[in-house]
């Protein structure tokens, strides 16, 4: 969900949602406030997300919104510690529902059975009459107090029907208890339903707790992420060590951190040595070497030495809370599909109103007493509870979400994964993509000393090229020269004086010398003294990428501005067939509009920046990187960690979460499509009809679950 950099995103903790219809008046009453562009609403996460113009709205107000609309509100926790007491009281709530469910269902239990023994006594009855009230208010009482704040806002949902069921219920058989000579009057039995009334609300209550079990699965990852802030630091401040909380960390600060503990901030290690494990990072077991220079991630595991950082990025602005955001993000943003729930959710519990009022009055004019009449209407309010349909698709697109952060993957919610499951052509970019972006000498016929020269020359440059020259020079140990007098030509060499010769490195033109080899060719004094053959080489993964690419029928491109002769022998290392090279930053958007033309959905793989446009264009966007040295928010997905398997992983992982999309959603209509109609015919009593809509919800959320463990291999 992009903002424009007028607007900023919220996100909002809404409490009291139960199923698709709380979901859509929360995001319709967002969506009609003056100022907010987009809303998003997840029932599972108990959130909702706010694309809003400040200078129209503030947070207050949105907050107001939600709260008008009958449910509750508040901001997200600023820090961890808070997270974690509000993650306690959730926990505290679901143990709490899971007793209110086991006592009703004894409670439910023991009133079937007097109801069986002692059906015509009245004292039964009154004793029946009390255990119900009793349930009603302690264990069911969110459930009215929910439907009474919803017809106070003129909206219906899942409160709104067993309610309705569950009160006509009581009503009956508390008129029969209190006057039942007036129904023995009329010939109308002594029967009661307080037995029913009990068992639905013990179902319902039992299967909103299991719910809030299956919730906290679903965000067990983003759980796990935002565990692995250090709470503290071991700051070094003027010689002297002191643990403050890391709140209190300031840029600047020099961190010691110790064998065994989790880096509490990102920062640049200053000196020590050790082995850091970055598997919360890139999703790879094994540990990085982490020296002088190299740049480290809050929350990552330091393993066997100790060392010194510098704290460079704080707050928000750190690589872990960027992914927390991402994944919060993510699971709360909408899948397109998810309208069509949302349409069908809209129009769902007045016509369920509608079909339970056409049963009563059906069965009264086919001969039926009230009684049985109301039974069966009551059997259809219960039965037709849209939880299942508003669970099927959030369920799905949050456990995709924190199983894609596992494998180092970045998925910016469910828009982006139903884009990736209909993929079928994706085009990478070369440099840093398919190649390391670590040009190499692979070749060279020099002698060392001039090899020496060259260095001291190329070591004043910023080309790529020139890097590749040093870094050969260096493995080989020769000795560092100064150099005078450097003139470099952009695009065609550089040149200068040591040790009194004139040094030369760059093109055949630039040298003055006939010679059509292509490698970096090396003069000393204007004479031919030697040449470089000088790579990229393609990452280790890049060929087995590729393969499993294919396997999936997914046609490969490589993009890029090199000269074709490069691009060619990167793609037969690589085992890509189509190449298309020597094209500037809009020629690769014209390409990729060019194959969107013909039908084909398109993703494309780059490093994130100089890649932008083409990205943006793109049905999807993949941004390589390691999280660090590349903005995790540059496109749709990122992929933590420099390997293109993660692309295949990703398209894998959307096809897996499309399948249980579909089957979710098919399931829940299906669900209703029988079921309905044999509440409708009395083939359902309301108990069953209960434990079924009860199992119906689960089933949906049982089988978005097992993405948590799905295989992205295979």
């Amino acid at each position: 969900m992009p903002a424009t950099n007028q607007e900023q995103t919220l996100n909002i903790q809404v409490g009291g949602m139960t199923c698709a219809a709380c979901q859509l008046h929360v995001r319709k009453a967002l969506e009609k406030t003056p100022g907010v562009s987009e809303a998003a609403v997840n029932l599972m996460a108990g959130e909702a997300m706010v694309v809003f113009d400040p200078s129209k709205v503030g947070p207050d107000a949105l907050l107001e919104a939600v709260r008008d609309s009958g449910y509750d509100a508040e901001l997200p926790p600023p820090d961890v510690a808070e997270q974690e007491a509000r993650e306690q009281a959730q926990i505290a709530d679901a143990r709490s529902l899971m007793h209110k469910a086991i006592v009703s269902l004894v409670l439910g239990s023991g009133a079937m059975w007097l109801s069986m023994q002692y059906m015509h006594d009245n004292w039964a009855h009154w004793a029946l009459l009390v255990a119900t009230l009793f349930v009603m208010t302690w264990a069911g009482g969110r459930i009215f107090t929910g439907a009474w704040r919803g017809a106070l806002h003129r909206s219906m949902d899942m409160n709104t029907l067993v309610a309705l069921g569950t009160g006509a219920a009581f009503v009956y058989s508390a008129a029969v208890t209190v006057v039942p000579g007036f129904f023995a009057a009329r010939g109308i039995g002594h029967d009661v339903y307080f037995e029913a009334a009990i068992f639905i609300l013990a179902f319902v209550i039992t299967g909103r707790a299991l719910e809030e079990r299956a919730k906290r699965q679903t965000t067990k990852a983003l759980r796990e992420l935002m565990g692995l802030q250090a709470p503290t630091a071991r700051v070094s401040r003027e010689g002297v060590e002191s643990e403050v909380p890391v709140s209190s960390v300031r840029t600047g600060d020099v961190i010691v951190v110790r064998p065994g503990e989790n880096l509490p901030v990102d920062g640049e290690v200053i000196d020590g040595s050790s082995y850091v494990n970055e598997a919360m990072l890139t999703g790879e077991p094994d540990p990085v070497e982490k020296v002088a220079g190299s740049l480290v991630v809050g929350g990552t595991l330091n393993t066997l030495g100790s060392f010194r950082y510098r704290a460079t990025t704080l707050g928000g602005a750190s690589v872990l809370s960027r992914i927390v955001a991402l994944m919060r993000q993510a699971q709360t943003s909408r899948a397109p599909i998810e309208a069509v729930a949302d349409r069908i959710s809209g129009v769902f519990v007045p016509t369920v109103i509608g079909l339970a009022t056409l049963t009563l009055l059906g069965w009264v004019f086919t001969g039926h007493d009230w009684v049985q009449s109301a039974v069966a209407a009551v059997a259809v309010l219960i039965i037709a509870c849209p939880c299942a349909m508003g669970l099927a698709v959030p369920t799905a697109v949050m456990v995709s979400a924190g199983r894609a952060a596992q494998a180092g993957l970045l998925v910016k919610g469910g828009a982006a994964l139903e884009q990736l499951h209909a993929v079928d052509v994706v085009v990478l970019d070369k440099t840093g993509t398919v190649t390391e972006g670590r040009p190499r000498v692979v070749e060279a016929s020099i002698s060392d000393e001039a090899l020496a020269w060259a260095a001291a020359v190329e070591r004043r440059s910023e080309h790529p090229l020139a890097r590749a020259v040093t870094e050969y020079a260096d493995s080989r140990s020769l000795p560092l020269f100064e150099v005078t007098g450097l003139e470099a030509v952009p695009g065609r060499g550089v040149r200068g004086v040591v040790e009194g010769h004139t040094i030369a490195a760059g093109t055949a033109a630039f040298l003055g010398v006939d010679e059509s080899n292509g490698g970096l060719l090396i003069s000393v004094d204007g004479s031919l003294a030697g040449m470089l053959q000088i790579h990229d080489p393609i990452r280790e993964t890049s060929r087995a990428a590729v393969g499993d690419l294919r396997s999936m029928n997914v046609r490969v491109v490589l993009l890029t501005g090199d000269r074709r002769p490069n691009a060619e022998r990167v793609a037969e290392a690589a085992g890509i067939h189509d190449v298309i090279a020597e094209v500037l930053p809009e020629g690769k958007v014209s390409e990729i509009r060019r194959l969107q033309s013909e039908g084909r959905k398109v993703a494309m793989v780059g490093d994130g920046m100089n890649d932008g446009p083409a990205l943006a264009q793109a049905d999807v966007g993949i941004a390589m990187g390691s999280g660090t040295g590349v903005a995790i928010e540059a496109a749709d997905v990122t992929l933590l960690r420099s390997d293109l398997r993660a692309v295949a992983q990703a398209v894998r992982l959307s096809r897996k979460t499309w399948r249980i999309i579909r089957q979710n959603l098919f399931w829940a209509l299906a669900y209703n499509v029988i079921a309905i109609p044999a509440a409708a015919l009395g083939l359902l009593n309301p108990i069953i009809a209960s434990a079924a809509m009860a199992a119906s919800s689960l089933t949906v959320v049982g089988n978005s679950l097992r993405l948590r463990k799905a295989n992205l291999e295979h």
